[in-house]
């Protein structure tokens, strides 16, 4: 199959490798990916946050790398695309505020197109009530919430993915592996080596 024109929803304090693997991945896999956060333009930056495990209750926070989006947010016109990406961190917490981020992944989730997201990322789909009867992972303290909004929380290591149908979902940013190679098996993409 030919390149896909991909829909990445990011923020300020995405987490780090949460944003930049799966956009440097998919680009290098030939799809064309639009980085876009509410209120900014194409050439603005995020700040990012890079969340580590160090043996702690939680997650530690420190600050990540500068990251600049390339389409403008008030310009999408996101029924054009044929897939998302919602990262983790910090930004789903707010930006899933947005009515046009809730409108964008309701789109996605109706017309069934391939929805990546990790750790925080499935804030957001809880907020656009698109998880009733899926099931799905995520940060395990967003476990709550994806039960809440009807969807069923699968706890799978950090460094594994689940899919279910058009979705695909990982706990962290340990499981890129999986998870970017199950969002390309829903692309259609083939790799050859």
């Amino acid at each position: 199959m030919g390149a896909k024109k991909i829909l990445m929803l990011a923020g300020d304090f995405v987490e780090d490798y949460e944003v930049m693997v799966p956009f440097q991945a998919l680009l290098m896999t030939g799809h064309v990916v639009h980085a876009v956060c509410p209120g900014k333009k194409s050439g603005d930056q995020i700040r990012t946050a890079i969340h580590d495990f160090e043996g702690d209750q939680t997650y530690s926070e420190k600050p990540g790398h500068n990251f600049s989006l390339n389409a403008d947010f008030d310009a999408i016109a996101f029924d054009t695309y044929d897939a998302l990406v919602i990262p983790g961190g910090r930004a789903p917490e707010y930006i899933r505020l947005n009515p046009r981020v809730i409108e964008i992944v309701r789109h996605f989730a109706e017309a069934q197109k391939p929805i990546a997201a990790i750790c925080h990322g499935p804030q957001i789909l809880v907020a656009a009530g698109v998880l009733k009867g899926r099931k799905c992972t995520a940060y395990p303290a967003v476990g709550p919430d994806i039960t809440m909004a009807g969807g069923q929380y699968m706890e799978i290591p950090v460094d594994q993915a689940f899919t279910d149908g058009n979705l695909v979902t990982a706990p962290a940013w340990p499981a890129h592996p999986a998870w970017i190679a199950g969002f390309l098996k829903l692309l259609g993409t083939r790799i050859e080596l």
